[in-house]
């Protein structure tokens, strides 16, 4: 049973969040418009909706990520779920207790909803099979699989600057072969009809048969940026790499560093995009990252309304109404 087959329940609704492969491209436009209603919130003195009181969201982090965490806990707590934050190192699994040996003791406490990051890939599905009819999972990064909420959160901040996906060319710079990020971006900007998606990377660092994804491969950053609207720059997944992928970090930020100079070759208003952390000087020149076309903190902010969307989704919920989204 594949991830797509997973994530609805019987009556085809949506239950779980694993990944954007295969989803309808009217879930992930719903999602994104929900987003829009609760972006405000931010704004307001008090930063909650009701729409998941009585609930309990566990973050269960196998896996440290200060930002998705961080992110996951506001966006829960401005639903007004109730939130437990697990990390891996103070956790029973590293006394030799299972992954669902702590699953089903926490299922004791009535959970509703469970947020998974995990360094193995297939983490999160294999926990979604063992979970209760009453409780969604959604995946916040799984190995070199998945992570379907960054995706969302990009094409979300991708849709406020630019409007309509379908007169976009999108690049994504650098190790598309580790990156979760990258795979999940690529099936979100083809299920929301962006016409040409580039990847940007020395060949080492590209997956075999990278074109069956529906992109179009450049090993020249400055061919593959020329007339872009979106460049999302990849962290460096040097934690992954097993071998000497790269012959330096030097000549890495060299042949593939994003620097003002190279910019230049994309479209004037072209966006700057970052899932974080930045490795400055060696994926993007900090003129950069922190220039007027970036958007790299938006994009921050905007991952708590997308996961808010996602969380009050899963639930069955419905986005606040105009005098609560005020």
């Amino acid at each position: 049973m594949t991830d797509t087959d997973i994530q609805f329940d019987k009556s085809g609704t949506l239950r779980h969040f694993l990944t954007v492969e295969g989803l309808p491209r009217d879930i992930l436009i719903s999602i994104l418009d929900s987003a829009e209603t609760f972006l405000g919130l931010g704004q307001r003195e008090i930063k909650k909706v009701p729409l998941l009181q009585g609930k309990t969201v566990v973050n269960l982090f196998f896996e440290p990520s200060t930002r998705t965490r961080t992110t996951f806990e506001i966006a829960a707590k401005r639903l007004s779920a109730d939130v437990i934050t697990l990390e891996t190192s103070r956790m029973s699994t590293t006394k030799g207790e299972t992954i669902l040996d702590t699953l089903n003791t926490l299922e004791a406490m009535h959970t509703d909803m469970f947020v998974i990051r995990d360094s193995f890939s297939g983490a999160a599905h294999l926990i979604s099979t063992h979970v209760p009819a009453h409780v969604s999972i959604i995946n916040a990064g799984d190995g070199r699989h998945a992570h379907p909420t960054q995706a969302m959160l990009d094409a979300f901040t991708i849709r406020r600057h630019k409007g309509d996906f379908s007169n976009l060319r999108v690049a994504i710079i650098g190790d598309i072969l580790h990156s979760r990020v990258a795979r999940s971006q690529i099936h979100a900007l083809n299920i929301l009809g962006v016409p040409e998606i580039r990847v940007i990377a020395p060949q080492t660092l590209l997956p075999n048969q990278i074109k069956r994804l529906g992109v179009h491969p450049y090993y020249d950053i400055e061919k593959g940026l020329d007339g872009v609207d979106v460049i999302i720059v990849l962290r460096l997944q040097l934690e992954r790499m097993e071998g000497q992928l790269i012959p330096s970090d030097r000549e890495y930020f060299r042949f593939y560093g994003l620097t003002p100079e190279r910019l230049s070759g994309a479209r004037p208003d072209a966006l700057i995009m970052h899932p974080g952390p930045i490795n400055r000087g060696l994926e993007i020149a900090s003129s950069v990252a922190d220039g007027e076309q970036s958007v790299i903190l938006e994009q921050v902010t905007n991952g708590i309304a997308v996961r808010m969307a996602i969380m009050a989704t899963l639930m069955g919920r419905q986005s606040p109404s105009p005098r609560e989204a005020d």
